[in-house]
């Protein structure tokens, strides 16, 4: 007869293990002698050793009491129903570290490839790197909004990186997110802006966007959360000369306001 450290020990497990068993119940708790120690026999060390075997081999515990108790049909199908559930959490895994890789690629993770070259065409332009993740924010709900048309977009930005107002308001925009709502800076990037706004309204190239209303609200709040103090300045300005909005851009009458 074994005691509780001996059966441990010829099995290779710990004692803590064994106290856990009788507790589920998958391993019989022997009554005390009268010396009030607990001796296990052979059936016990049968049973435990099972119960090692199949827990090394990736048994959940709650399936191991019908192994254990299974006829030999009953074993075999009760081996492959597990089998079965192993592979199916071993391919869930190996999605979950599929995403995982996906969210150390970072940007690549919401957006498209040509978002991404775009961004770090900007970088490249010495843009911080502060700026750049504000404007990737607006990107990634951009892009889920309008997939199809986000290419296009993306080309469209490209040509505009051409414009050399549109170089130095990036420049400038760089260190605006530090700026206090009363730097001269600010009345700086509203006069390229108001520039950039009016080329665009002569040409045309300003009208409907076919953006959803909530999708431009969340656009706006971006900058308006995220912008700096100065960002709000920004657009009041704007307003002021006659521009309303920073996604979808209006023009306003104010010569009732002089």
């Amino acid at each position: 007869m074994l005691t509780i450290s001996q059966l441990a020990a010829h099995v290779g497990v710990t004692v803590r293990a064994v106290r856990h068993y009788h507790k589920i119940g998958l391993l019989p708790e022997p009554e005390r002698d009268h010396s009030g120690y607990r001796s296990y026999g052979a059936a016990a060390v049968v049973r435990l050793i099972r119960i090692h075997v199949l827990a090394g081999a990736g048994v959940p515990l709650a399936r191991v009491q019908e192994l254990l108790d299974a006829s030999c049909e009953e074993f075999l199908g009760g081996v492959q129903d597990i089998n079965r559930e192993l592979r199916a959490e071993i391919g869930r895994l190996q999605s979950t570290r599929t995403r995982l890789a996906r969210l150390a690629a970072g940007e690549h993770l919401a957006l498209p490839a040509s978002v991404v070259g775009y961004l770090d065409r900007v970088r490249d332009l010495g843009v911080d790197e502060r700026y750049v993740e504000l404007e990737r924010d607006a990107w990634i709900l951009l892009a889920a909004q309008v997939p199809d048309r986000i290419d296009a977009i993306i080309a469209q930005k490209h040509e505009d990186l051409e414009d050399p107002d549109m170089v130095k308001l990036y420049s400038l925009l760089s260190g605006a997110l530090d700026w206090p709502v009363d730097d001269p800076r600010v009345v700086e990037v509203a006069d390229i802006i108001e520039r950039l706004f009016t080329r665009a309204h002569e040409t045309g190239e300003m009208g409907a966007d076919g953006y959803d209303d909530r999708l431009v609200e969340l656009l706006d709040a971006i900058l308006l959360e995220h912008g700096g103090p100065a960002a709000a300045r920004l657009l009041a300005i704007l307003e002021e000369r006659g521009w309303k909005g920073w996604t979808r851009i209006e023009r306003v009458d104010n010569s009732a306001d002089r």
